[in-house]
């Protein structure tokens, strides 16, 4: 059984992981519009993963007697200057949410909960990636600096592991 604080807790990162999905889908639209298909594919699954993080949340907390709530969002920014600028933003909401995630964790062993604690290790574990993920983006991104047939290939790049199914190749 959840205690009230940890399922409050829970429920703010149900909330934190479908803002995720919703900025990640407003990415995905800017590059769409900017002729970025490769950019746009990568943020559309990057969405559709960050809803999948809301869900498995959504079912432990009810699993473990509590009640997932679904909350107002707050509405994401849908333009950009640049795409270097969006993946700034995507670095630095990755940040946000490893912040937290440790939170909850500080959270759960701070009531004992352990059966909490261990679940939310998966999520400690996505987030050192999607950290490394997004660093390693914005690396090429500063290599390519101005140049537009560097971005050519860094978007057709970003397509063509999204076409894989896999973005953690990057």
């Amino acid at each position: 059984m959840l205690s009230k604080n940890i399922e409050k807790a829970l429920n703010d990162q149900v909330r934190i992981e479908a803002e995720s999905s919703q900025i990640y889908l407003s990415m995905a639209s800017w590059a769409e519009i900017h002729g970025l298909a490769g950019i746009a594919k990568f943020m559309y699954l990057q969405s559709d993963e960050e809803r999948a993080h809301m869900l498995k949340l959504v079912r432990f907390i009810n699993e473990r007697g509590g009640h997932a709530k679904v909350s107002e969002l707050k509405a994401p920014k849908t333009t950009y200057e640049t795409f270097k600028e969006v993946f700034n933003e995507v670095y630095k909401h990755e940040v946000f949410v490893s912040e937290a995630i440790n939170e909850l964790v500080h959270i759960s062993i701070t009531e004992k909960d352990y059966a909490t604690h261990n679940f939310l290790q998966w999520y400690v574990a996505e987030q050192i990636e999607e950290e490394a993920q997004a660093k390693t983006i914005l690396d090429k991104i500063n290599l390519i600096g101005d140049d537009k047939g560097g971005l050519y290939l860094f978007d057709r790049d970003l397509e063509q592991l999204s076409t894989n199914g896999s973005t953690s190749g990057i």
